[in-house]
C-alpha cells in the first residue's frame, strides 16, 4: 500500500487550528516539519486531493498544499531496526527478541512497538518517560492520551500506578498496546480504548495523572478536557513538544491555570510536568 503524504504551508498564527482540523479530520497524528509546514498523510491519492480540497474549504484564508506519494516500506520488519535495550530511570525498555527480554525484572517493559509510535527510541517518548518517573506516586488513576504501543501506560504501572487507561483512535495501535500489557503481565490494571481523547477523557476520569505525548497543536487544544478530567491538585504531563515550541505551550497553560513543575528535554523534544491548581 502506497500512502501519500499532504504538505501543507500555513502562517504561524493559523498552524494550531489547522494541525488540530488536520488531525481530527484523518484521525492520525500530523508532522509538523522545523520550517512550520504541516504534513498529514491519506491512504492514497484520491483521499489525499479529497483532503486538500476539503482543507481548502475549511481554512478561513487560502492555503498552499501538495500531494506527493510516500516511498512504501515493509513496516513489518522495519520498526525492528535499530532498537535496542534502553535504561529510562528506573525502567528498563527491551524489544521482545533480545537475550535481555526472556527473563525481565519488575521494572523492565518488554515491548514489540510494531507500527504503533512508541519504543523508547524516540526523544519524546523518553522525555514523558523521565517526567513520568520523578512525578507518579504510588496508588494514582492514571489517563493516557494517544497511547501508541502502550509503553507509557505499561510503565505507569510498573511504576506503581493503580490502575491505567490508554486512549488512542488507532485500531491497529490498540491490539498492539493490549499484546504489549499481556506482555508484560499488567492487563488486569490497564484498559485501552478507541476513541477521541476528547470524548473518552471525561468518562474516564477524575484521574491523578493524565499523560498527553501528542503534538503541541493537540496538547492545547486538550488543555480544558485535561483540566476537568484531572482531580484537583492532580498532574498532567505534555510531550510530543520541540524545544521552539516550549514558550507558546507555558503561555497556554499559564492561561487555564496550570502551575509548571518540571520540565526536560530529549534530543531536541521538550516535556514539561504541570499541576492543575487545587
Amino acid at each position: 500500500m502506497t500512502w501519500w503524504a499532504i504538505d501543507v504551508q500555513v502562517p504561524a498564527e493559523r498552524r494550531e487550528q489547522l494541525g488540530a482540523w488536520l488531525v481530527s479530520r484523518t484521525g492520525q497524528a500530523v508532522e509538523e516539519r522545523a520550517d512550520g509546514t504541516l504534513v498529514a498523510f491519506a491512504p492514497d491519492e484520491d483521499a489525499a486531493e479529497a483532503l486538500i480540497h476539503e482543507l481548502d474549504r475549511a481554512a478561513e484564508a487560502p492555503v498552499k498544499s501538495r500531494s506527493h506519494p510516500v516511498e512504501t516500506t515493509d513496516w513489518s520488519t522495519r520498526w525492528r531496526e535499530g532498537l535496542a535495550a534502553r535504561q529510562l530511570g528506573a525502567l528498563t525498555v527491551v524489544p521482545s527478541w533480545l537475550r535481555e527480554a526472556s527473563d525481565p525484572d519488575p521494572l523492565t517493559i518488554v515491548l514489540d512497538p510494531e507500527t504503533a509510535f512508541g519504543s523508547g527510541e524516540h526523544g519524546s517518548t523518553r522525555a514523558a518517560l523521565t517526567l513520568v518517573s520523578r512525578c507518579i506516586r504510588r496508588g494514582d488513576r492514571v489517563l493516557d492520551l494517544g497511547s501508541g504501543s502502550g509503553i507509557l501506560t505499561i510503565a505507569v504501572v510498573k511504576l506503581g500506578a493503580s490502575r491505567a487507561v490508554g486512549i488512542e483512535i488507532d485500531a491497529e495501535a490498540i491490539e498492539v498496546a493490549q499484546r504489549n500489557a499481556l506482555r508484560n503481565g499488567v492487563s488486569g490494571s490497564v484498559e485501552f480504548l478507541e476513541g477521541d481523547a476528547a470524548n473518552l477523557a471525561p468518562l474516564v476520569g477524575p484521574v491523578e495523572l493524565i499523560l498527553s505525548n501528542i503534538l503541541r497543536s493537540v496538547n492545547t487544544a486538550l488543555l480544558p478536557v485535561i483540566a476537568g478530567t484531572l482531580v484537583p491538585s492532580g498532574i498532567a504531563i505534555f510531550s510530543g513538544m520541540e524545544q521552539a515550541e516550549a514558550e507558546d505551550f507555558r503561555e497556554a497553560l499559564s492561561a487555564f491555570g496550570f502551575l509548571p513543575l518540571q520540565d526536560t528535554l530529549d534530543a531536541g523534544w521538550w516535556g514539561v510536568a504541570a499541576r492543575r491548581p487545587g
